[in-house]
C-alpha cells in the first residue's frame, strides 16, 4: 500500500521529491503524481488521523475503486467435478477456460494462477483434492508387515494371523482384514472383501510384487496369477503391479500400513483373540475410528472424503460376488478322463494325453485346452472315485455300449427287420439275467458292422426256419458259411414267425426211443 499520508506530510515539510521517495520507498513517478492530485483536490497538511491511506486513495485516484483484477474467476465447482472423470486435468481444463474466456472478450488466469485457484478452493471447501489422484481410479493393496496372532484355547499356543491393507489414494479410505495365510485363496478373499466394504470397485489394482499375486515381476509385462488375472476381469478391473523397489508406487498403502500398525495392530496388544472371527470384529471397530478420526491438515476425515468425493465413482458390483477358483495341468489319460480330487470327469476323447488347463472352483469343474473351454461338469461332492461322463465325449463304439439296453436293441432290431426283431426277443428270453442276453445280442449288433443289415435279417430268417429258439452261433455259422445266400428249399418248410407254444422246440415220439416193435 503506498503511504499517501507520509507522502503529504513529508512535502509540506518541503523535502523534496528524491527525498520523500527514498523515505518512502517509491518511486518519483508515484511522488509527483500523487502530489499534483492532491494540490488538484486542495488536499493539504494536516489531514485527521481517521483518514487512512485507503481513503486517500480512493480520493485522489478514484479509478483505483474499480476491481483491479478484470479477470474471469474459474467456476471451483466445475473444476472438481471435472477432475474426477477418467483422463481430465488441470491442463485440460485451463485450456477449454481460457477458449471460453476469449470468446467472451474476457481475461483468463494463467495456469499457475488458475492451479493456485483451485487449490485454495479445495483446501477451503472440500476433504480431497483432485490432482494426482483421481477418485474411483486407484486401489493400493498389501500385507502389513507386522502379524497379530490368535491363542489357542487348549495349548496357549499363539496362531500367526497376517493382516491385509487396502487404500482409496484419492480419499484414503482403507480396509483392514486378517488371514490365517497368505496364500492366493485368502489373497483373493480379501479383494472380494475390501470391494464389498467399499461398495464399488477402482478401475486399477496396485499390488505389491508378491508371489501370491504376481507370477513373474517385470518392469514393462509383469505375469499375473491366472486366478488373480480372472478375478480382476470378474470385475471390470486393471491389476498394475508396482514396480519393483520403487515404494512410492503405492506410497498410500504404505503410509497406511505404518498407520493401522499403529492405531489397529498395536492398539489390540495387549487383548487375546480366540478365534478369527473374533479378532476380525474387533479390527472393524478400530478400523472404523480410524477412518472417522479428522485430517490432521485438512478439513473432514476419510469417510466423508469417500462418501463425497469417491464413493460415486467406483464400477458398480456385480450381482453375486467372484467365485474363487483354483487352477492346475493335467494330462487326459486314455480313458479320455482327467483327475480332479480323485474324481474322475470327461473330456472330448480326441484330447487324449494332451496336456489341459483345469479350473475348478466349489461347484464347477472346467477343462481349457489352449484357452478353450472344452468340457465342464459339476464338481462332485463325493469322496473319490466317482466318474462323471458326458456321452458326447465318448468314442462312438463307447457310446453305442454305454447307451445299450433293451429298448435300444429291440429298437435296433426293428429297424433291421421283423426276423431280426423275433430273433432277438427269443435270445432275451432264453436268458436267466438280461445283461447276459443283452451282451448276446450286442454281439448279433457287431456282426452287423462285418457284414450287410440285409444279411443278417437273412440269416435270422433262415435260423427261425429251423428252430424257435434261436442262438447267436447258429447265426455266425450261417453268415460264415454264406448259407443265407442259398435259397429256402420247398420242403413245407415255413419261416416260424409266431412264438412256438412248445418251449421245449421239436419232441420225438416214445416209438424213435423204444427201439424195434416186437408184435409177438
Amino acid at each position: 500500500m503506498i503511504k499517501y499520508r507520509e507522502i503529504l506530510r513529508l512535502h509540506s515539510q518541503e523535502v523534496t521529491q528524491r527525498g520523500i521517495a527514498s523515505s518512502c520507498g517509491h518511486s518519483r513517478n508515484t511522488i509527483r503524481e500523487i502530489i499534483r492530485r492532491a494540490e488538484e483536490k486542495s488536499i493539504q497538511w494536516p489531514i485527521e488521523k481517521e483518514v487512512t491511506d485507503l481513503d486517500l486513495q480512493t480520493i485522489l485516484f478514484p479509478e483505483k475503486k474499480l476491481p483491479s483484477d478484470h479477470r474471469r474467476k474459474p467456476d471451483g465447482e466445475y473444476v472438481h467435478k471435472e477432475l474426477a472423470k477418467s483422463g481430465v486435468t488441470l491442463s485440460l481444463l485451463w485450456d477449454e477456460y481460457s477458449l471460453q474466456c476469449r470468446a467472451s472478450d474476457e481475461i483468463p488466469y494463467s495456469y499457475r494462477q488458475f492451479c493456485r485457484f483451485y487449490n485454495d478452493y479445495a483446501r477451503k471447501t472440500k476433504a480431497t483434492m483432485r490432482i494426482k489422484r483421481k477418485p474411483g481410479e486407484h486401489m493400493e493393496v498389501d500385507w502389513a508387515g507386522k502379524t497379530m496372532h490368535l491363542t489357542n484355547n487348549l495349548t496357549g499356543e499363539e496362531i500367526p494371523v497376517y493382516i491385509f491393507v487396502s487404500t482409496l489414494p484419492c480419499s484414503q479410505y482403507s480396509y483392514v482384514e486378517g488371514f490365517l495365510s497368505m496364500d492366493i485363496e485368502s489373497w483373493i478373499t480379501a479383494h472380494i472383501h475390501a470391494f464389498e466394504y467399499y461398495g464399488g470397485v477402482t478401475r486399477i489394482i496396485v499390488p505389491d510384487n508378491l508371489k501370491t499375486g504376481v507370477t513373474k515381476s517385470s518392469r514393462t509385462d509383469p505375469i499375473i496369477n491366472q486366478s488373480y488375472q480372472e478375478m480382476a476381469e470378474y470385475y471390470q478391473t486393471t491389476i498394475i503391479p508396482a514396480r519393483v523397489r520403487q515404494p512410492k508406487d503405492k506410497a498410500s498403502v504404505e503410509g497406511n500400513v505404518g498407520h493401522i500398525s499403529t492405531w489397529i495392530i498395536a492398539s489390540l496388544r495387549n487383548e487375546k483373540f480366540f478365534s478369527l472371527v473374533e479378532l476380525n470384529k474387533a479390527i472393524r471397530e478400530k478400523l472404523d475410528v480410524v477412518n472417522t478420526k479428522s485430517f490432521q491438515k485438512r478439513k473432514g476425515n476419510r469417510q466423508e472424503a469417500f462418501l463425497e468425493e469417491e464413493k460415486f465413482a467406483l464400477i458398480p458390483l456385480p450381482h453375486s460376488p467372484y467365485e474363487i477358483a483354483s487352477w492346475a495341468k493335467t494330462v487326459v489319460q486314455p480313458d479320455y478322463h482327467v483327475k480332479i480330487d480323485n474324481n474322475y470327469y470327461s473330456v472330448p476323447y480326441d484330447y487324449i494325453k494332451c496336456t489341459v488347463d483345469v479350473r475348478v472352483t466349489r461347484n464347477i469343474v472346467e477343462v481349457f485346452y489352449k484357452n478353450i473351454r472344452i468340457a465342464s461338469h459339476k464338481r462332485s461332492n463325493k469322496s473319490g472315485g466317482d466318474f462323471n461322463t458326458i456321452p458326447d465325449h465318448m468314442p462312438k463304439d463307447h457310446r453305442k455300449y454305454a447307451s445299450f439296453d433293451r429298448e435300444f436293441i429291440l429298437e435296433w432290431g426293428a429297424s433291421t427287420g421283423p426276423s431280426t426283431l423275433l430273433t432277438i426277443e427269443r435270445i432275451l428270453e432264453s436268458y436267466p439275467t438280461e445283461k447276459q442276453g443283452l451282451k448276446s445280442t450286442y454281439a448279433l449288433m457287431k456282426l452287423a458292422d462285418k457284414y450287410s443289415i440285409e444279411r443278417i435279417e437273412t440269416a435270422c430268417e433262415r435260423v427261425l426256419s429251423y428252430t424257435p429258439r434261436p442262438k447267436l452261433k447258429s447265426i455266425q455259422t450261417i453268415l460264415k458259411t454264406g448259407h443265407d445266400k442259398l435259397p429256402l428249399e420247398d420242403t413245407g418248410k415255413q419261416i416260424n414267425t409266431q412264438k412256438n407254444d412248445n418251449a421245449y422246440g421239436f419232441t420225438r415220439g416214445a416209438a424213435y426211443y423204444g427201439g424195434k416193435n416186437n408184435d409177438n
